[in-house]
């Protein structure tokens, strides 16, 4: 359960003020209909970080425990930092969508808005690192829904008003702890603890 609560919790604050959060609100102005938004979102982040999380666990098999763990320790650093930096979004990606309607619409931006974005990379390292990558997957999505529902829910009202400097640093801070902890299991399987 360990990698449903963590994927859970760093997905969550790491998806506050990003581009896909950005996205959500977007499209709650455009279309004001939150359920086949919503419905979008959840189809999307699950395809995506299915497809994510595969590859997290595929490419785990071919390193030893040590060496993935000092791969994970340095790939937590680097998205700690990538956290620290604020994401926008350019309202034309989706005005070209709009004529599919809410869900469809929701479905295909946050799909292409996820490739490449720290949620999505988080969700290959959290796989990589925990044998179970359903429960990360679950937990990356949970993530998701927990930070854009509510964006999707109260529009403009939440996200004016959401700490987005301090969210930002407290997400670097959880890749942070990700990072030592991956450092210290590197020691531990490489025999120096």
């Amino acid at each position: 359960m360990e990698s449903l609560y963590i994927s859970t919790f760093i997905v969550a604050l790491a998806e506050i003020g990003d581009k896909t959060q950005l996205l959500a609100l977007l499209l709650a102005a455009r279309f004001r209909k939150p359920w086949p938004i919503i419905a979008g979102i959840v189809v999307a982040t699950l395809a995506n970080h299915f497809a994510a999380g595969a590859i997290g666990n595929w490419v785990a098999s071919f390193f030893s425990a040590a060496s993935l763990s000092w791969i994970l320790a340095a790939s937590f650093v680097a998205v700690a930092f990538w956290t620290l930096i604020p994401d926008q979004l350019d309202d034309d990606e989706v005005a070209g969508l709009k004529r599919y309607g809410p869900f469809l619409t929701t479905l295909i931006a946050f799909f292409l808005a996820e490739m490449g974005d720290k949620t999505q990379v988080a969700t290959v390292m959290l796989a990589a690192q925990y044998p179970n990558f359903i429960l990360v997957i679950l937990g990356t999505t949970l993530g998701m829904l927990l930070a854009n529902v509510p964006v999707v829910l109260a529009g403009n009202f939440a996200a004016e008003r959401l700490p987005l400097t301090l969210i930002r640093r407290l997400a670097a801070a959880a890749f942070g702890l990700m990072a030592l902890y991956a450092g210290y299991q590197a020691l531990h399987f490489s025999g120096w603890i």
